[in-house]
């Protein structure tokens, strides 16, 4: 069964203007947003990136105080402001 040229042009009118055409727009649409919502937008981490956690300045302290980078002293009187 072949289509004849003016069957295809009838369709082809029927088609964009009985408003066939929103769905591929939609799609597009659609499909672009899903696109800049994973890759697209500068500063965000996809959930699948959650290995480089932002460490709260609590457990930075603890870090450095486990380390011997500061005193008890001067730890307990940083986690008083922090906890403030």
């Amino acid at each position: 069964m072949l289509i004849t040229k003016k069957q295809l042009i009838m369709w082809a009118e029927h088609f964009w203007m009985g408003g066939m055409w929103i769905f591929p727009f939609t799609m597009l649409i659609v499909i672009l947003f899903t696109v800049f919502m994973i890759f697209g937008r500068r500063g965000y981490r996809p959930p699948w990136d959650r290995h480089q956690e932002i460490e709260t300045p609590l457990e930075i302290l603890k870090k450095r105080y486990a380390r011997g980078e500061v005193t008890k002293e001067e730890f307990e009187e940083m986690k008083k402001i922090l906890l403030k």
